[in-house]
């Protein structure tokens, strides 16, 4: 819960119905979240064309960068909010063998994707 609540602004915490609601949270930060990489997402792209003349061609660099590295950051928050999000509602998660893709899980109430991987050749 504290978690959440510090990756959303923190007037967030002045709203009593999200600090006794999770799922409401949750819901909450996955939306400001989505909108900060797309933030920075623009950001990165308009750059240049904002920047390019009042900046040195290092500082240009650097700000190229810091969205880099703040777009990877928002974007691997933004995942960890969706699955707290998604564990809170009570889906249900299945350890999966090859690493983290979800694309193969079977969760409660929803069978896992069919795959061709059987299927006769």
């Amino acid at each position: 819960m504290n978690w959440l609540l510090d990756v959303v602004p923190p007037d967030y915490r002045l709203h009593g119905v999200l600090v006794r609601h999770p799922v409401a949270l949750a819901t909450l930060a996955r939306h400001h979240l989505a909108a900060c990489v797309e933030g920075a997402r623009q950001g990165y792209r308009s750059a240049r064309a904002e920047l390019g003349s009042d900046l040195p061609p290092g500082g240009l660099a650097a700000v190229l960068a810091a969205y880099q590295a703040e777009g990877r950051r928002l974007v691997a928050t933004a995942r960890a909010v969706d699955l707290v999000g998604r564990a809170l509602r009570g889906e249900k998660f299945v350890p999966q063998f090859g690493g983290s893709s979800d694309s193969g899980r079977a969760t409660a109430g929803r069978p896992a994707p069919a795959t061709d991987r059987g299927a006769a050749r």
